[in-house]
């Protein structure tokens, strides 16, 4: 039977509400195994940690890029107390989400430009540190993250995360791919204008793609409405971890691909990527199938 990882979601999200634990048996009955819940300010960490608990998920803890400014002056002393405090919590597998955007104007001015570029740096150095893979917001902001991945890691070093959402060049999906990092692909590869996007999907090598949805967010071609449907009453369709299915399958397609197989070479990808899943699978009553992975360099010490 195939089984499929949501490598990004946030379920915890006010979207969800109290039909989260809904929603997440609605995945799981489409064979949707495990999710990833990344934290995305200081007050939610305890949700997403909770959240993955219940239901034999996992979750990373980190600061967005878009809550940088309401976050307080010691969120990442915060961030680095919880890691420690977590540190050996086998559902916490990856800092995140945490990254650069510059698509939101007032994010690219100073100070919040310096004040972004400050916190993603200072939350690469504690991945580093607790020995944990990365979960990457880079929003018109790729070459930057680029950058702070490098400088961090320094001459020839290696990461281990995904680059969620991802929507760069090829060249781009190059240089992440070199330094040891996955590509998250969802729901925004369904659309037929995405020309640039369901390239990369369908030309990539298979053994850099992940699966996420980053629900409720970034919905597939089949929940969006648009502009004038809205106002004509329609509602917007809300994204959840039970869409997964059916993205891979659009992806299958774009890559002439066995469904089955995308199954079995993305379980494969998301373990290699945030290597502390294998031990939830193999523990999941979700994960009956045995989960192979492939072989990978030691990251060292280390998008909604």
């Amino acid at each position: 039977m195939m089984r499929w990882i949501d490598t990004h979601c946030h379920l915890d999200a006010q979207e969800f509400g109290a039909l989260a634990q809904v929603e997440r048996a609605s995945a799981a009955s489409k064979n949707v195994a495990h999710c990833v819940f990344p934290a995305v300010e200081v007050g939610n960490f305890e949700a997403v940690r909770r959240l993955a608990h219940a239901g034999a998920d996992a979750y990373a803890l980190g600061i967005h890029p878009l809550y940088v400014a309401g976050a307080p002056d010691d969120a990442l002393a915060q961030l680095a107390a919880a890691l420690q405090q977590q540190r050996d919590d086998p559902h916490l597998v990856a800092v995140g989400e945490i990254g650069l955007d510059f698509f939101v104007p007032e994010l690219c001015a100073s100070p919040l430009r310096e004040r972004q570029l400050a916190f993603f740096r200072e939350q690469l150095k504690l991945a580093r540190q607790f020995e944990l893979p990365v979960l990457l917001h880079s929003r018109r902001a790729v070459d930057q993250v680029l950058k702070g991945l490098r400088d961090v890691a320094g001459p020839g070093g290696q990461w281990r995360g995904i680059a969620h959402a991802f929507s760069g060049s090829f060249s781009q999906a190059q240089a992440l791919i070199g330094l040891g990092l996955k590509l998250g692909f969802g729901g925004a590869l369904t659309y037929d204008r995405a020309l640039q996007l369901r390239r990369l999907a369908a030309t990539l090598p298979l053994e850099s793609i992940v699966l996420e949805t980053d629900a409720p967010d970034m919905p597939p071609h089949w929940l969006y409405k648009t502009a004038q449907q809205r106002a004509a009453g329609a509602p917007q369709g809300i994204n959840s971890p039970a869409e997964l299915p059916r993205i891979a399958a659009e992806l299958a397609a774009l890559r002439a691909l066995p469904l089955a197989e995308l199954a079995t070479a993305t379980t494969a990808n998301a373990v290699a990527a945030l290597p502390r899943l294998r031990r939830l699978l193999a523990s999941s009553p979700r994960s009956a199938t045995r989960v192979h992975t492939t072989s990978t360099p030691r990251a060292g010490t280390g998008g909604k």
